[in-house]
């Protein structure tokens, strides 16, 4: 398959020695899921009620944003931050602590959920280059989501400001035991220089004076680390229930499933369509059977007119004639499916142009095609009967005959009384209007020779111009021409033999039959697989069958 220049696919198929190509175009590649609609139908129907399932079953998400800004803990909160290493904040760690167990903890014991579940619905957004926290908590209904997110955000603050009162109480308290220490020393010395002789007094009073100094320093720096605010942030957006968008759009799930259905149906149906190809157009016909195109039928279920339909069936009937000599036998195969209504199409095509057609049929559908040829006849045009008899006006002052006076008289033997008599020709008698020659009916029931003679009415045409159809169960009279029914045993010796042939992949009869006749192949678009037409023309190729070639019908989707 190679591309062409026009937006279409060239598919090469090798036949003999030389390679042709045709072009697949867009259309071809819609037809497999046109053809395979139900499969597409069923699939979008599937997506379509998972969505509404998932959408009645499962609750709705509702998903609730608080903002926290991070604040670094800092000994001068007037003093300018410049680049001093105390005023920078690590937002990875802030991130873990916000969704640390003790944060996490919380929820649960507030919420109640399973703490799996409340991990899953807390998520934490940090900008690049921000000192600012964005939790966001999801939740069944906006006031779980609303109160999840902002005890979120409250539960990070607390965890955070205790660990920062926590190291401010462990450094006062560094301080505070440095100070006991040097207190300690201050009234030690204090003790020495009042009871130091005059020469160690000087010593002890030095000694002292550093040892104040030290502890004033102390104390300074525990005023400092006392003095430090703690608060790591604030919540700078709460959420609120108002503000709160619904968690979804239940039609756009809806839609979602539909559309992953219909996604899903077109997949099943190329995969179905590339185990179970079926004859989808005149070029997959040729190209499975090699044979050439008589001609193509539209079905009742195709879109078009019944005399648009008949129209198809006479041109297929005029392919099929400039290929015969008569007496013909014509063998209408086809693989699984009926070809009645064709086979009494082209009967009465055929017939209507003055041929003696023999209609045969072996699995009792005789009757089926006997309604088939009666509702064909009485559609034919008033053109179509090329034979009329005709009926003798009545001269000037001389009484027209009645329609049933117009008579002939037919010869029907008895059985002879003398057989090893050779029998004389049968006498055909015109009879004459009333007054005007013999009777009607007259019979001579003794005729010497075993013949009686009986009326029969002629044949006439109607007023409307349509065939006549004639009163035997076995012959219809159609135009100059007559189709008569029966088995393909008892088939005809002269005229044309249709047989309406039995499925060829559960009968071969039809193909034996092939054998003393030609052949044509139908073809029902959609619904004949190629696998089996394939398989019907080896069959015809090793019988030793040359088919006219095949006919493609239009029956429906397959």
């Amino acid at each position: 398959m190679t591309s062409t220049a026009g937006g279409g696919w060239t598919a090469n198929t090798a036949s003999g020695g030389g390679t042709s190509g045709r072009t697949v175009t867009l259309t071809d590649l819609l037809r497999v899921p046109l053809h395979r609609i139900r499969v597409l139908a069923g699939a979008a129907v599937l997506g379509l009620l998972a969505a509404l399932g998932y959408v009645l079953l499962v609750p709705s998400a509702v998903t609730a944003d608080a903002v926290v800004a991070v604040r670094p803990v800092v000994t001068d909160a007037f003093t300018p931050s410049g680049a001093s290493a105390d005023r920078a904040v690590n937002m990875n760690v802030e991130r873990g602590i916000a969704t640390g167990t003790e944060v996490v903890r919380r929820l649960v014991d507030a919420t109640g959920r399973d703490q799996r579940d409340v991990q899953d619905a807390l998520e934490l957004e940090v900008p690049t280059g921000g000192q600012i926290l964005r939790f966001r908590f999801t939740a069944n209904s906006t006031r779980d989501a609303v109160a999840g997110v902002n005890l979120a955000a409250a539960a990070y603050l607390d965890v955070r400001r205790t660990m920062y009162e926590q190291q401010r109480a462990d450094i006062l308290r560094s301080y505070d035991e440095s100070i006991r220490k040097v207190q300690a020393q201050q009234a030690a010395l204090q003790s020495r220089i009042a009871s130091a002789r005059e020469g160690e007094a000087d010593a002890a009073v030095a000694e002292l004076s550093a040892v104040n100094s030290q502890l004033v320093q102390l104390s300074s720096a525990r005023t400092e680390i006392a003095a430090v605010d703690v608060n790591p942030g604030w919540v700078t957006r709460e959420a609120e229930t108002n503000l709160v968008a619904p968690g979804g759009s239940d039609l756009l799930r809806l839609l979602a499933g539909l559309l992953g259905g219909v996604l899903l149906g077109i997949v099943l149906a190329y995969g179905w369509e590339s185990v179970d190809r079926r004859i989808r157009s005149v070029d997959d016909g040729r190209d499975a059977t090699g044979l050439p195109l008589l001609g193509t039928a539209r079905g009742p279920k195709a879109r078009g007119s019944r005399h648009a339909v008949d129209a198809d069936v006479r041109y297929v009937a005029m392919a099929i004639a400039g290929r015969i000599r008569e007496p013909a036998r014509i063998v209408l195969l086809t693989t699984r499916g009926d070809q009645t209504a064709l086979g009494a199409g082209l009967a009465v095509a055929l017939a209507v142009t003055g041929r003696e057609v023999y209609l045969a049929d072996d699995i009792d559908r005789l009757g089926r095609l006997r309604s088939e040829v009666l509702a064909g006849v009485a559609r034919l045009p008033a053109t179509a009967s090329s034979a009329r008899p005709v009926v003798p006006q009545p001269r000037q002052g001389q009484r027209a005959a009645p329609i049933d006076e117009v008579t002939e008289q037919i010869a029907v033997r008895r059985p002879s009384p003398h057989p090893t008599a050779l029998p004389r020709q049968a006498t055909v008698q015109r009879a004459t209007p009333a007054g005007h020659g013999p009777a009607a009916n007259h019979q001579t029931p003794d005729d010497p020779d075993g013949t009686i003679s009986l009326p029969r009415i002629a044949s006439t045409a109607p007023s409307s111009g349509k065939s006549a159809v004639g009163a035997s169960a076995d012959t219809v009279t159609v135009g100059a021409g007559s189709i008569r029914f029966g088995t393909w045993r008892q088939r005809a010796a002269s005229g044309v033999v249709l047989f309406n042939a039995p499925p060829a992949e559960a009968d071969e009869r039809g193909v034996a039959a092939a054998r003393q006749g030609a052949a044509v192949v139908v073809v029902q678009q959609d619904q004949t697989r190629q696998s089996d037409l394939r398989r019907l023309a080896e069959r015809l190729r090793a019988a030793g069958v040359a088919p006219l070639g095949f006919v493609l019908t239009h029956r429906g989707r397959g």
